[in-house]
């Protein structure tokens, strides 16, 4: 059987100066530098970007050995900045204007933790709003006070830039850009190699240290109303019918899901529907009004209104451009991960 033109991968670019964390190179690398073809992602030509060639040391004993100039972000479609393992770390000259100059290209460039502040050294965030650790946030604020720092986002995205929280939630950038750029699917397939959740909710307010709010009787009777809910995606929920389920009044309900979760069980059940009908809007032929019944919005009018809020797109078109067309329809419910 005849095939096509193998695709042309993706170009990714890590920027890479001595500071760096080796922990967010690894996931950049985890994410993006393994061949995961087999699995139906798309190829990716991950490039580990620097001033020059030499060595880079990394905590811990580690090195990074860059393998293209930083005249190499020209051809690159994204750019990736790591965190700092010290965050008020003054990046070279030459990587603060190569950066400059890609965003003018209009090249996505995404930070992750720490990165924040290499970007804000370069003027990118001024004016702009961006996340960083929630530990990091009011040394960002002293030290760029032209940037609009938001406490609580696990990620963030303005003018083609990206932010994000700490560690754990670089690699939720990192699976959200591979999703909203390859599809769902390809998102999903790099979180099961990496073990790992294909999309979280919430906000990272549900990782400041502050008292346990309840108890932990409490959470496993949340844990069980998510469960049930994701199981029976395509019914009505209300706020009151789930904390029914659960036990509680609506408004202990509501309180304690969101110190649970970072965000409210209405939005919370959007994301998962969303979620879910991706899912099926990659894998089956299914009528659009058939995509929204399955996934408990009731109306095809309903899912482009979503889909429209919060991943800029319509249904329609995001089936055009992320079907797998030799996948089979598949019949069975719809579970996203919780």
């Amino acid at each position: 059987m005849a095939t096509g033109p193998a695709p042309t991968p993706a170009r990714i670019a890590l920027v890479s100066f001595l500071g760096v964390r080796a922990f967010d190179v690894s996931v950049i690398t985890e994410v993006w530098g393994v061949d995961r073809t087999d699995r139906g992602v798309p190829p990716f030509d991950l490039r580990r970007v620097a001033a020059d060639p030499a060595p880079i040391p990394l905590r811990g004993g580690l090195s990074l050995t860059p393998d293209r100039t930083l005249s190499w972000l020209t051809r690159a479609d994204l750019i990736v900045v790591p965190g700092l393992d010290d965050h008020l770390t003054p990046a070279p000259a030459p990587v603060l204007e190569a950066l400059r100059r890609a965003h003018a290209r209009s090249t996505p460039i995404a930070a992750l933790c720490g990165g924040a502040f290499t970007l804000a050294q370069a003027g990118l965030l001024d004016g702009r709003r961006a996340v960083t650790h929630w530990n990091l946030t009011d040394l960002l604020r002293a030290h760029h006070p032209r940037v609009t720092v938001v406490p609580d986002a696990l990620f963030l995205h303005d003018d083609n830039i990206w932010t994000s929280a700490g560690t754990a939630a670089g690699i939720d950038l990192c699976l959200h850009l591979v999703r909203t750029t390859h599809g769902a699917e390809a998102a999903a397939a790099i979180a099961r190699s990496m073990v790992t959740a294909p999309l979280r909710t919430g906000t990272q307010a549900q990782f400041i240290e502050h008292p346990t709010p309840h108890t932990d009787r409490d959470a496993d009777t949340l844990a069980a109303v998510r469960a049930y809910a994701l199981t029976h995606l395509a019914e009505p929920h209300t706020v009151a019918g789930l904390a029914a389920r659960a036990g509680m009044s609506p408004r202990s309900f509501a309180r304690h899901f969101q110190a649970t979760t970072g965000t409210t069980p209405l939005r919370w059940l959007i994301t998962q529907r969303i979620a879910a009908a991706q899912k099926l809007l990659e894998r089956t032929d299914l009528p659009l009004p058939e995509v929204a019944r399955r996934t408990g919005f009731g109306s095809e009018i309903t899912m482009r209104q979503h889909f429209a809020t919060h991943l800029a797109t319509s249904p329609r078109d995001y089936r055009l451009a992320f079907r797998h067309p030799l996948d089979q329809p598949e019949v069975d419910t719809v579970r996203p991960h919780p």
